[in-house]
């Protein structure tokens, strides 16, 4: 049955005065901002810098400097706790090594913890809730739960409020990470939970710059002859490589495995004339070869002949023309499920449920996949609008005022995944890795 979300017994009086702590954030003055908000309404807000990006964007008093090891985190942040009190945690990206430790103190502690995250809606919503996304989540995994408190509430509004450009994201990410590289001396035994290095990174979508042109012409010339001939094909749009949602909330350590898992499953149980296109993220680094890797994993499998990679075109498109969707749990699996369409999810994702995807094994997907129930799907999104969801965005000055006001909001009046949005314990369960027994620790 849905449950009221935690209060700390000391603070539950409307009112009260409570003590933030804020740790890593988005590289932008989202945090900043939500602070300010929550100092405005009488409350308290402090941040722990991990490193040098972290300073870049916390231009304000609260902030504590963090430049012991890793082994002493845990003893470090136990300590400030108690000294100051803190009432609550904000933070992005639980699964993060420091932030899975500080969620263990505010469990033993009886603390409450909110996750900031882009919207599972995309691409005008932040998202705000307690505990987490994935096998974290407290949003209601059963369809019974959802249709009762989704049908209740107002239709979403899916006109764009705020808008970012990339500039504006890339420029921000820039200084996080390059101030990371350059001034590393100030915070020497910080280490990124990020696969490849910034200047890597960087290198690549520099190299991707000068081929964009030709890559969105030859993407476009490929969907256009998809469509037009109508050729029955499934879709699986990839997510970043450095995506965390990968290694925190799916069996997969790279999507190669995920690939080689749906190319050998539709190999052998998929029509004849079947194809698959999977197509590459539009924010791809370029570092993996998606092609070459691709259609190696498919010559393994005298599959070559039947999938295709894009790298660009019109995602939305090849969904309203797919057969259905494959993703491990990535976003754009949800735009498929509310555009009606089929989709199976191989990792753990909020939307991933009975009515709303496919729950069958994934041989069979190929031959009968399982559309959304219309009621069902209009109520999810009804749901996890008015429970998790505020407009804007991280990195315009618009959206981010806008965010942040909602944000801070919502947490004084505790009134996050509210209505309808919260069970406990979490009903989705953690993955267990590839060639990871259940039981075996994780990394």
């Amino acid at each position: 049955m849905p449950a009221t979300p935690p209060a700390r017994t000391n603070d539950a009086v409307a009112g009260t005065k409570r003590v933030f702590l804020f740790l890593q954030g988005p590289s932008s003055m989202l945090f900043q901002r939500i602070a300010e908000n929550l100092e405005r309404r009488g409350h308290r807000c402090l941040r722990v810098n991990l490193c040098t990006g972290d300073r870049m964007f916390w231009h304000r008093r609260g902030a504590l400097n963090y430049r012991g090891r890793p082994e002493g985190w845990r003893s470090y942040l136990d300590a400030l706790v108690t000294r100051e009190g803190i009432t609550e945690m904000i933070l992005l990206g639980e699964e993060r090594p420091h932030h899975r430790e500080a969620i263990a103190i505010a469990k033993r502690r009886g603390l409450v913890v909110y996750t900031v995250e882009m919207g599972y809606l995309r691409p005008d919503w932040i998202r705000v809730e307690i505990d987490g996304s994935g096998h974290n989540s407290h949003l209601p995994a059963d369809p019974a739960l959802v249709l009762a408190a989704g049908s209740k509430l107002p239709p979403v509004d899916y006109s764009q409020h705020h808008t970012q450009t990339f500039l504006s994201d890339a420029a921000q990410d820039v200084l996080f990470n390059l101030s990371n590289v350059f001034l590393c001396m100030f915070y020497p035994h910080y280490k990124w939970h990020a696969i490849y290095h910034p200047i890597a990174e960087y290198a690549g979508w520099v190299v991707r710059f000068f081929s964009k042109g030709r890559r969105a012409a030859a993407a476009r010339e490929f969907i256009n002859r998809l469509t037009v001939e109508r050729r029955p094909y499934f879709l699986m749009p990839l997510q970043l490589e450095t995506d965390y949602q990968i290694r925190a909330y799916s069996p997969f350590n790279t999507q190669r495995e995920a690939i080689e898992l749906v190319i050998a499953s539709m190999a052998l149980n998929a029509a004849a004339d079947t194809e698959l296109v999977i197509k590459a993220h539009p924010l791809h680094n370029g570092l993996i070869d998606w092609t070459k890797e691709v259609d190696a994993i498919a010559r393994r499998y005298n599959f070559q002949d039947r999938v295709f990679t894009v790298d660009g075109g019109n995602l939305q498109r090849l969904i309203s023309h797919a057969l259905g969707i494959v993703t491990i749990n990535s976003t754009a699996g949800l735009q498929a499920v509310h555009a009606g369409r089929p989709v199976k999810v191989l990792g753990c994702a909020v939307f991933d449920m009975a009515g709303l995807t496919d729950q069958g094994p994934l041989d069979d997907f190929w031959r009968a996949p399982a559309k959304p129930v219309a009621a069902l799907n209009e109520a999810f999104h009804r749901l996890i609008d008015a429970a998790v969801h505020v407009r804007g965005n991280f990195y315009s000055s618009g959206g981010v005022a806008a965010g942040a006001e909602a944000i801070a909001r919502r947490i004084d009046e505790r009134t996050v995944n509210q209505p309808g949005g919260y069970v406990d314990p979490p009903p989705r369960q953690r993955p267990v890795k590839l060639g990871r027994r259940p039981g075996d620790a994780e990394e």
